[in-house]
């Protein structure tokens, strides 16, 4: 039996090799190569310590843009994880709900530009929103309403409303797969459990607290994770929206990190890079003992 757990603990090391090769190769490496340049200056190469994560720390644009990423990964999370917990338990009811699986997925298969393209036929100045508000100014004027007809022509992406566009377009292109990992969850719960608990005289709300809740944790953490991660991914509409140099309100590291690329300020961009990495690496280890103490 020993010699029978030891080839089995032999083939598992074999399996897991090739992958622990491929994070070596093409993730730690990279990193520690990260971490020397941060050190280093760009061009020379020369060694000049934590020099550059001083530059990092003195530089405004750093705190603006860490301070708007924060903002965007708070606001969005709960956003994300609230509505897609309310849709999927809605859709937990009916009996087909396998089906629409793949039509919530759709938000991810459009390409990013004509995301954009959408974005600024609503959005421009020119676009249907301000169309719309000054229609229905107008229809106040001829109701009585307003004295005057009011005329929209608001580019919503260079004011503070930006932000707000990100965190809808966000939201927009996540709820749906955060949906089906909450259905794969919320069907992987024994019927005859709720059914139980319902003939005891559990409401649905006791229900939903005692015994679905308790048995999501596990899909809980990952749709954290996921998405939490995925609150750094949303450059790629951003940028094609406003550019490189957007509102304030909207602008983020991956703003920061893709200017200081094209200014060749590579010395800077490792140190940052190092420091985020850092905190994601941090919040991610947070997040796992948080949900170690609460099972």
């Amino acid at each position: 039996m020993r010699k029978q757990r030891r080839n089995k603990n032999i083939a598992c090391l074999y399996f897991l090799l090739s992958s622990f090769l491929g994070v070596i190769v093409f993730v730690l490496a990279p990193f520690a190569d990260v971490c020397r340049r941060s050190l280093t200056t760009a061009v020379t190469g020369e060694f000049r310590g934590i020099d550059n994560y001083k530059q990092v720390f003195e530089n405004k644009a750093f705190w603006l843009a860490a301070g708007n990423t924060a903002k965007f990964v708070l606001v969005c999370l709960p956003l994300l994880i609230g509505l897609g917990l309310i849709i999927a338990c809605f859709l937990s009811r009916f009996t087909r709900v396998h089906f629409l699986k793949s039509a919530f997925l759709f938000p991810m298969a459009v390409p990013a530009a004509t995301v954009v393209l959408v974005w600024k036929l609503i959005f421009d100045r020119q676009g249907f929103l301000n169309l719309f508000l000054t229609r229905l100014g107008e229809a106040a004027y001829s109701a009585g309403v307003l004295q005057s007809a009011p005329v929209f022509d608001i580019d919503y992406m260079r004011t503070g409303a930006a932000f707000w566009v990100l965190v809808f377009s966000y939201i927009w292109k996540n709820l749906g797969y955060t949906v089906v990992l909450w259905l794969t969850g919320i069907l992987s719960i024994s019927t005859q459990i709720r059914e139980a608990a319902r003939v005891d005289g559990a409401g649905e709300f006791t229900c939903f607290v005692r015994i679905i809740m308790p048995n999501l944790k596990p899909v809980l953490y990952t749709i954290t994770v996921l998405s939490f991660l995925n609150t750094f991914k949303a450059f790629r509409e951003a940028y094609l929206v406003a550019g490189s140099y957007p509102d304030e309100s909207m602008y983020l590291l991956q703003h920061l990190f893709n200017n200081w690329f094209t200014n060749l300020d590579f010395d800077k961009m490792a140190a940052a890079a190092v420091i985020l990495g850092f905190i994601l690496f941090a919040a991610i280890l947070l997040l796992q003992k948080l949900w170690d103490e609460g099972e």
